[in-house]
């Protein structure tokens, strides 16, 4: 055995692609290291859907059962902490968390997810993952048919209106401003019986995060019963672009298709790296991880 401070590999977030990474390890007999802060994006999203053998579990429930199945591999240790900072050095990393702890390894993988930037609207916040959602695959079969709205403008807002008419035709798109679609988006969207309403978005009255009642600046109001929209969003961990990994345009961690980031040692899977948000995603992006992980280690050591 190893050091308790050394390890072959740390991970750092205990989510799904976190998770899922430290099983693939697990089973390859490497050292491993979880270091998780137990603050999810997802924390008050009341069911996940889309996801085989798991569809409407609650993601506190699926988190759990996956931390005590990786828990089962003897080589897995978890410690709760925030990380805080990193640094290269000979034998590989250096990770220091928050409470003063320090661990290395030979290679790092960040399953740390985004953190998202709510517009600043009353209620927006409170109903975000319960009626105010991203995905029409995670969450749209629960609301089909219904009142619906989509928050957005321009091209965005047009092509996410056309893909939700897919689940209601009661559907109407808020550009919170003046409209920025074409004259034949627009025409468009009307052909589909969408309404566009221009009008600025005082607050959403709700309860417990349902969404109740749109309020717009105007006094105008109207009833709904699910929002779809985009958030801006910024890394949860600036520790990789502190290690020099590059990032995308959009702002997400620049990944290759075996989850490689542009600095040696270090991986990347998750939300963190791609717009595809899904518990099936973040899952199967963290085995890659591992499994390459592990590959990494057997030809360096063989």
């Amino acid at each position: 055995m190893i050091d308790d401070r050394d390890f072959d590999v740390i991970i750092i977030g205990g989510s799904y692609s976190g998770l899922s990474a430290g099983m693939a390890l697990g089973r390859a007999l490497r050292q491993v290291l979880i270091i998780d802060s137990g603050k999810p994006c997802n924390a008050q999203t009341p069911h996940s859907h889309n996801f085989l053998t798991q569809d409407g579990q609650t993601p506190q429930e699926i988190s759990s059962k996956a931390r005590k199945q990786v828990a089962n591999y003897p080589t897995i240790r978890f410690h709760e902490g925030y990380a805080l900072s990193a640094r290269k050095i000979d034998k590989g990393f250096e990770i220091a968390t928050r409470s003063g702890d320090r661990f290395t390894a030979k290679k790092l993988i960040f399953a740390t997810g985004i953190k998202d930037i709510m517009p600043n609207i009353e209620g927006f916040a409170q109903c975000w993952g319960i009626s105010i959602i991203h995905c029409p695959y995670c969450h749209g079969y629960e609301v089909k048919h219904q009142k619906t709205a989509v928050f957005g403008n321009g091209e965005y807002g047009f092509e996410f209106s056309k893909m939700i008419h897919n689940w209601t035709e009661d559907l109407s798109l808020f550009t919170n401003g003046k409209s920025t679609l074409t004259g034949e988006q627009t025409e468009k969207l009307r052909e589909h019986n969408i309404n566009i309403i221009e009008t600025e978005v005082d607050r959403f009255e709700h309860h417990q995060g349902q969404i109740k009642v749109v309020h717009f600046k105007d006094g105008s109001k109207t009833m709904l019963k699910a929002l779809y929209a985009r958030t801006d969003f910024e890394q949860h961990s600036d520790i990789p672009k502190a290690l020099g990994c590059e990032l995308t345009e959009e702002g997400y961690i620049e990944v290759d298709l075996f989850q490689k980031t542009t600095i040696d040692g270090v991986f990347a899977c998750g939300d963190n790296t791609t717009f595809m948000r899904s518990v099936s995603n973040a899952v199967a992006a963290g085995t890659v991880a591992g499994a390459v992980v592990n590959k990494e280690l057997i030809e360096e050591a063989f």
